[in-house]
């Protein structure tokens, strides 16, 4: 998140309590592109996220990827797209409450909706929107290693420069892991990927893109030890798993791409009508509760695609009828934005009360 986006980071902050129009449940693209469509209708707007950033997958595990099926975008980078829906919503000052997690939902007799995070943070919201994608995910952890998390070991890459001039270890083999390995091998002194299988799971084409590079790849081993101190890693130890023997790589950094496990967690308490991971909903994007919507991957609906494109039509079809939940004097249709002077003029941001 830039310096000139407004932001309000709550972590570690339990207690503190806003009031909004709308309140985003999940920051990846879906819900950003929510909060740049509710600024535009006027309403005061809340983003909670478990991550610490906004971007949600995108941001957290293929920030260099390039994104093709944008419209009218014929190509463009994962973090660039984040950077660009974050940039459209911040002239109407979403309040982003970072590194929380949506605990508890509750609606009053007034309709009011208060949602409290595990942190303790609470927003009081019209409505609610949930784009919260695949729910909340866990990266699956190395098989040794772990006591270096942070000081070596990292699940996500969102700045690739940070590894710049050092040796990095890529593990799995799956197209997170192949294509890290790609955008890495420019950036870092050196790169070596390790799977434990002969074969890779990834996309073919970039198997033989990587295979073809000067990245080492070791298949069919495992990381059996790592070798540090206070200050990070300094070696793996790899074992052969045909052979048993053992090499010894001289690394800085290793990035685990083992994949994540994800759940919704606390919103199937929420008594939302849902089908396994995904949270059902009319045409209207509006759940079986009343003034909470839902839009992106996390919604089921006959037909559903998952793909960005439908996410963004998705969230444009929940806030505006939204929209006429928070002030029913508001038309259903918005407008037309090609005329920037005519578009409504924003609400202040988030109230704070104690």
């Amino acid at each position: 998140m830039t310096s000139d986006q407004t932001a309000i980071d709550m972590n570690g902050s339990g207690g503190d309590r806003h009031v909004v129009d709308m309140l985003i449940i999940g920051a990846g693209p879906t819900g950003l592109y929510c909060a740049y469509y509710a600024g535009f209708r006027g309403l005061s707007v809340a983003m909670m996220d478990s991550l610490e950033e906004p971007g949600g997958q995108i941001t957290a595990m293929y920030p260099a990827k390039m994104i093709f099926d944008v419209a009218g975008l014929p190509a463009i980078k994962g973090q660039d797209l984040v950077d660009n829906l974050v940039q459209a919503a911040a002239p109407f000052n979403p309040l982003y409450i970072l590194g929380h997690r949506a605990e508890t939902l509750v609606r009053s007799d007034d309709g009011t909706i208060t949602v409290t995070s595990h942190k303790g943070a609470e927003v009081l919201a019209k409505v609610v929107i949930i784009t919260g994608g695949i729910g909340t995910f866990t990266p699956r952890p190395t098989p040794v290693g772990k006591e270096y998390e942070g000081r070596g070991l990292r699940y996500y890459v969102p700045k690739p420069e940070e590894l710049a001039d050092q040796d990095t270890l890529i593990v799995g083999g799956g197209d997170s892991a192949v294509d890290w390995a790609l955008a890495l091998e420019p950036i870092c002194r050196s790169v070596s990927l390790i799977h434990r299988r002969d074969e890779f799971r990834a996309h073919h084409a970039t198997v033989q893109q990587m295979l073809a590079s000067s990245v080492n790849v070791i298949t069919s081993a495992e990381i059996s030890g790592v070798d540090g101190d206070d200050a990070g890693i300094k070696a793996v130890e790899v074992t052969l798993k045909k052979t048993g023997e053992k090499q010894r790589l001289e690394v800085q950094q290793v990035v685990a791409a083992l994949g994540f496990t994800a759940q919704l967690g606390p919103i199937l308490t929420w008594g939302l009508k849902h089908n396994k991971r995904q949270i059902e909903v009319d045409t209207k994007m509006e759940t079986n509760l009343p003034g909470v919507f839902a839009a992106g991957d996390i919604t089921e609906y006959p037909g559903k695609v998952r793909i960005i494109s439908v996410g963004f039509g998705e969230a444009a079809t929940a806030v505006n009828n939204a929209a006429s939940v928070v002030d029913p004097s508001l038309k259903l249709f918005p407008g037309h934005s090609s005329n920037p002077d005519q578009a409504p003029t924003a609400k202040k941001s988030a109230k704070a009360t104690v």
